[in-house]
């Protein structure tokens, strides 16, 4: 046994606090987790070390997973056209305590989907990515949001099999609007893409409580049905659950409430921006008490802004104008992606929503891991990657370790 990492202080270990706690990593691994006495008891030999070891101030958490991300650090995952572009992205995020990223493109042609799909594929290949995410183009036009108008198109199997391939195998969600015809059913997209290992994600849509419900539960049995070998995970999940999608109303509900009554019978994992511009903080608050924690998952929606000052920048084919910390279509005014990390988003959902810091965790963590279908990221626990934030009391990153190599 060779560790080459100690780390002691106060660690979260699943949903509890350890105060004195040790960390012993060997290489890209976690060797062991938990009280000091503890490890001591089970690694008499590495006693002296431990005792040598900085105890750090703060508190050791698991890294990030963030599942909907199109950028951040002035570059955009929809418009890289190389690698070092899309790393600059990534590395953005990664420094601020995301070790596992999920990289979104955007609503565009066959051509550039495909380009976009090659490369992003190809770093989840090599371990900088978790996976792509397809946010579209098969959405609504009524509530496209920042999508490009031009390029949405009527769902297609045989594109969506293309997608899947070029993506070599880490295609993780593509984003479908359950009204349109050919999302769900027999030989329709979405089950190309359960069949494919990967699942839908109901969003950007103007769709009546019927349709989002027939898709729902379209994707609840044909998930059940595919082989653990194919499934990535068993629950679709919903795009930014309120943004980009009809507002509830009364007598008018939309699919909302079907997505978030899903969600609470175990069904779809809902997305939210937790922000405070997307959405307002009490909405995640009530959501989060309604279906659980186990049926929610923060995501950023990050863009190249993200880490960046306020100015004028991409997402996709759309300009898009970024003026105290918003991101907007310089075009239209829709609100055109997140600046925020995903640490900001923990931040914002304890102290604003008072969710209780392990379950914005949680939903910050463990809950990606699962939809990316991955038991080796997303909490501390012996043999997982040793992907490691260290956070301060007011919860900002400190340092963070990706696969036992503290990141700089």
């Amino acid at each position: 046994m060779t560790i080459s990492m100690i780390l002691r202080g106060r660690i979260l270990v699943d949903d509890r606090f350890i105060d004195d706690g040790v960390l012993l990593c060997e290489g890209d691994r976690i060797k062991a987790v938990g009280e000091r006495a503890d490890i001591e008891k089970r690694f008499p030999q590495l006693v002296p070390d431990i005792d040598q070891a900085d105890q750090y101030e703060g508190t050791f958490i698991p890294g990030l997973v963030d599942v909907h991300c199109h950028g951040g650090g002035g570059e955009s995952f929809p418009n890289a056209e190389s690698r070092e572009q899309a790393m600059t992205a990534i590395m953005e995020h990664r420094r601020h305590g995301t070790t596992s990223l999920v990289a979104s493109c955007v609503t565009a042609s066959p051509q550039v989907l495909m380009k976009r799909g090659r490369l992003l594929g190809q770093l989840a290949a090599e371990g900088q990515l978790a996976g792509v995410h397809y946010e579209g183009p098969f959405v609504s036009h009524e509530r496209k949001g920042a999508q490009d108008p031009t390029y949405i198109a009527q769902p297609d199997p045989e594109l969506t099999r293309q997608l899947i391939e070029v993506g070599q195998g880490y295609v993780v969600t593509m984003t479908l609007a359950p009204e349109k015809e050919g999302a769900w059913g027999p030989n329709s997209v979405a089950e190309v893409l359960i069949e494919g290992g990967a699942v839908p994600s109901w969003g950007h849509t103007d769709a009546a409580p019927e349709a989002a419900r027939h898709a729902l539960e379209f994707s609840r049995q044909s998930l059940a049905r595919v082989s653990e070998e194919v499934r990535r995970c068993g629950r679709a999940t919903v795009t930014h659950l309120f943004n980009g999608m009809r507002p509830l109303h009364h007598r008018d509900p939309g699919p909302i409430m079907e997505f978030i009554s899903d969600a609470a019978r175990g069904g779809a994992i809902v997305e939210m921006i937790c922000d405070g511009v997307h959405l307002n903080p009490q909405i995640v608050r009530t959501v989060w008490e309604t279906v659980g924690r186990d049926s929610c998952v923060l995501i950023t929606d990050a863009m190249a802004a993200a880490g960046m000052a306020d100015g004028s920048y991409e997402l996709g084919s759309q300009a898009v104008t970024v003026a105290d910390g918003v991101a907007r279509l310089t075009h239209g005014g829709s609100i055109a992606g997140g600046t925020a990390h995903l640490i900001d988003c923990v931040r914002t959902a304890v102290q604003v929503a008072h969710i209780p810091l392990e379950d914005a965790i949680y939903m910050a963590s463990a809950q990606g891991a699962t939809i990316v279908g991955s038991n080796d990221i997303g909490a501390l626990r012996e043999g997982t990657y040793a992907d490691i934030v260290l956070i301060d009391e007011d919860i900002r990153p400190l340092a963070v370790w990706h696969r036992g190599e503290k990141v700089e």
